[in-house]
């Protein structure tokens, strides 16, 4: 705490004390003058004034050193209460007590104003401290607004991405609810055309020869899972067992098979080649055989 506010809190108490003090020895003197010389009275007065002073200042001085002493601070409100009792019991004996009865609470106040002071002295901060603590709440401040403008940043783009979501979305169910109106449309129409008279009719037309005599009837192709048929994994032929092969399926039979004949026969008999490397060796059994002869 600064001079300046130092002298801003305890003026008023200081300010406030020194009334008090001249109204006690003002009216001790008054009360006192008519039973004895006023001289007495204003050493009483100024007695009752310094007790109360004497008590203010040590008290003082402890607060400035961190201690505090309950037996003194008993004693400087004893003193403020005894001259505050003598403004009233000085105004009650007046009469026009209103007066005094205004100005009799101004040592119990005085005495308050002292306490508030040393409760500031004890809560007051150094100006180097009030800087941190001010640094540290605008500090505070701003990253809490970073944080809220981070969070509705945040927010907007999650907004926004959802939308887009829902908007895409939603292009995809009228896409495919049309595609599923179309189809059933499809389907409807196919199964009209099946079960119709005149179908039958047709069918009977063109495939008399080959159906009964009763009305004909085909079924729609049925849309399902398809379960892969596996391939035939068979093992490479060399050209030697080719050669092999063709030369035993030619010549299983009399006279000799032809090409085609023997293709239809190869691919009958579970084995598998290109048509290239097939024809390949069917020249070569050929032509060997003709050379032999």
């Amino acid at each position: 705490m600064t001079k300046a506010q130092q002298i801003r809190t305890v003026g008023p108490a200081i300010a406030m004390t020194a009334v008090s003090m001249v109204l006690t020895v003002v009216v001790v003197v008054m009360w006192l003058s008519d039973s004895m010389h006023w001289g007495v009275a204003l050493v009483v007065g100024l007695g009752l004034d310094g007790g109360w002073l004497a008590t203010l200042a040590y008290e003082r001085r402890l607060a400035a050193q961190g201690d505090h002493s309950t037996a003194i601070t008993v004693v400087g409100w004893g003193f403020g209460a005894v001259a505050t009792g003598v403004l009233v019991a000085h105004a009650l004996g007046e009469d026009s007590p209103g007066a005094w009865l205004a100005v009799s609470w101004l040592p119990i106040a005085a005495k308050a104003l002292w306490l508030v002071h040393g409760l500031w002295e004890r809560t007051a901060l150094t100006p180097d401290a009030l800087a941190e603590i001010q640094e540290i709440q605008q500090g505070a401040r701003d990253e809490a607004a970073v944080a809220r403008a981070r969070l509705r940043a945040e927010a907007g783009t999650e907004e926004t991405r959802l939308d887009a979501v829902t908007a895409a979305g939603a292009r995809v169910a009228r896409v495919q609810s049309d595609a599923a109106r179309r189809l059933a449309g499809a389907w409807s129409e196919l199964e009209a055309t099946r079960q119709g008279d005149g179908t039958a009719r047709a069918l009977t037309c063109v495939t008399e020869r080959v159906t009964p005599a009763s009305q004909p009837t085909w079924d729609l192709p049925v849309w399902g899972p398809v379960e892969p048929v596996p391939a035939i994994e068979a093992p490479a032929l060399t050209d030697d067992d080719l050669d092999r092969i063709v030369s035993d399926l030619r010549h299983s039979e009399t006279p000799p098979m032809s090409y085609r004949d023997l293709a239809a026969a190869f691919r009958a008999a579970g084995h598998s080649a290109g048509e290239t490397r097939l024809r390949a060796a069917w020249r070569r059994v050929t032509t060997s055989t003709a050379a032999g002869a």
